[in-house]
């Protein structure tokens, strides 16, 4: 039996694990075995860069807080070492930093499983999220998108004015 002081520290660790899965709009369980503290730190800085919270997590906490949300058909993935990729704002985010560094590192890292918005997701949905590209390349490919039409319109106004003679600086001018 535990002491006093060492459950209340376990039961303070499951509640605030419980709060973080909670705001997060997505998350991803990896195994990370054999992994180096370089490749590590370098997982933990694009993790950062792309407001993912990263962390190492105890199978057993973790299968008290998934219990305490609703997740529990998570509890099958916990077995071995695990860490917990987390992401309020962008549920694509944590799928794709996590895939990316799957790829990098074969079999030191794989991914097992995640949930997105409160509900338990297989492998494959996670693959499909991680194909997603960054929300500022969505944008740019649609920003692309929408200016393609206006600069057709231009590039044959332009034709237009210099096939009737004039350069196209005086057609504009006038």
């Amino acid at each position: 039996m535990p002491n006093a002081k060492i459950l209340s520290e376990k039961q303070a660790a499951v509640a605030a694990l419980t709060e973080k899965i909670q705001k997060a709009s997505a998350g991803v369980l990896v195994d990370y075995k054999g992994i180096t503290v370089e490749e590590d730190t370098a997982l933990r800085r694009e993790c950062r860069e792309n407001g993912v919270e990263y962390t190492v997590v105890k199978n057993t906490l973790l299968r008290f807080a998934f219990n305490n949300t609703g997740l529990s058909e998570l509890d099958g993935l916990l077995n071995g070492t695990t860490s917990l990729a987390l992401c309020e704002s962008d549920v694509v985010a944590p799928a794709r930093v996590m895939a990316d560094y799957a790829k990098k590192l074969n079999d030191k890292f794989e991914i097992k499983g995640g949930f997105m918005e409160g509900k338990a997701v297989d492998l494959e949905t996670i693959k499909s999220l991680a194909a997603i590209p960054a929300l500022p390349v969505l944008q740019a490919q649609v920003l692309g998108t929408m200016l393609a039409p206006i600069t057709g319109l231009a590039v044959v106004l332009k034709q237009i004015a210099e096939k009737q003679g004039a350069p196209a600086e005086e057609a504009a001018a006038e």
